[in-house]
């Protein structure tokens, strides 16, 4: 899944985006689709009715046997022992200092089988993370042959139903059931990165394209769109939904970034435990919060968040917001900044700009719970 240069990776449907002349641009080691027709229109599409996602740059782990469990608990901070069969977790890998390796979905297979989705641009920082202290359990890098696409907005059940082998409609939000889809092997997960309802389907990457145009076809009295890695981008900062080399990162601690609730620390010892219990021990010195521009004005990642004409932070992620109608974007404050109103400015372009800490998420979700 290289470039002819071997500089870039690519999905199995670089093909497909091209043909269908999608904005192609690099993207964490990849070559991947940044937009279709635009994307504001590609960002409501999802929010109005359904969107198709190629994510199949995403990296997935397969751990098994009697030590896999063990193997989990010690490496992710979340509990895996509370997942049954058929259930999907969110969850952290963290290095010892409590800073974060990566963030990453775990799959439950089976009693003794899990699967593990972890970020595109970490592929190789990870297989080296688990290699290396995940012993005792059988470990596969299924990467390079797995496909995955996501189907995201209001009428994606539907759309995916028509193409399924069995009833769709019982999956709650973070499970997942197998079966077919347009006859391909595909394991149908009730997850996503958008706040909307929809499924992330996972197939063999030779199947890929079948499988894209039968969503395409399936979809089309619903109006789907294909959609990019942009709108993807504006979705989940709708979301408040961190994004790995943005808001969370190996200087990251967890609790700063608001993702204590993926910490268990009443399991068994895990790598960067100590650390943490440090941190909450201690209380946060800054938070992660969102905020939104009162002046008109677009908040970049990497600018500074300013206060009585100091520097207080920085932004990172910002942008327009398409169905909230606002600018807005996530950024690290001081602890005593982080309260629902405070006041604070954005230095765009050397001038600072109005904006305000407001409760996030910005859209609310629209996952089926039940």
């Amino acid at each position: 899944m290289t470039s002819s240069d071997g500089s870039l990776k690519r999905t199995p449907l670089f093909p497909v985006h091209v043909r269908a002349g999608a904005k192609m641009v690099p993207f964490g080691g990849w070559e991947m689709p940044v937009q279709y027709t635009g994307i504001i229109e590609e960002h409501r599409a999802v929010r109005r009715a359904v969107g198709l996602f190629d994510i199949s740059h995403m990296g997935e782990f397969e751990v098994a046997g009697p030590e896999a469990l063990a193997a989990l608990q010690r490496l992710t901070t979340n509990d895996v022992a509370t997942l049954e069969v058929g259930q999907v977790q969110y969850s952290l890998l963290c290095y010892p200092d409590g800073g974060i390796v990566d963030d990453l979905t775990v799959y439950r297979l089976a009693k003794d089988r899990f699967m593990l989705t972890v970020n595109a641009a970490n592929i190789d920082k990870d297989w080296a993370w688990v290699s290396e202290h995940g012993g005792g359990a059988r470990w596969r890098n299924l990467s390079a042959e797995t496909a995955l696409l996501a189907v995201q907005g209001p009428k994606a059940e539907r759309c995916v139903q028509r193409l399924a082998d069995r009833d769709l409609s019982g999956i709650r939000y973070y499970w997942f059931v197998e079966g077919r889809a347009a006859g391909v092997p595909t394991l149908f997960s009730r997850t996503g990165y958008t706040g909307e309802d929809g499924f992330e389907l996972y197939a063999a990457a030779a199947d890929a394209e079948r499988l894209w145009s039968a969503l395409l076809e399936s979809g089309a009295p619903d109006g789907i769109m294909p959609v990019g890695l942009g709108a993807r981008d504006t979705l989940r900062l709708e979301m408040r939904y961190a994004l790995y080399g943005n808001d969370i990162d190996q200087t990251t601690n967890p609790l700063d970034a608001g993702l204590g609730w993926v910490v268990k620390l009443g399991k068994s010892d895990f790598i960067g435990r100590q650390a943490i219990e440090k941190a909450k021990t201690e209380g946060p010195k800054r938070k992660l919060v969102g905020f939104e521009m009162v002046d008109r004005a677009v908040a970049r990642h990497g600018y500074r968040i300013l206060k009585d004409g100091r520097e207080a932070g920085v932004v990172t992620s910002g942008s327009y917001g398409p169905i909230v109608d606002k600018y807005i974007g996530v950024g690290y404050v001081p602890a005593h900044l982080s309260q629902i109103g405070s006041a604070i400015d954005v230095e765009v372009r050397g001038t600072p700009r109005g904006a305000r800490v407001v409760p996030t998420p910005f859209y609310p979700p629209q996952v089926k719970k039940g």
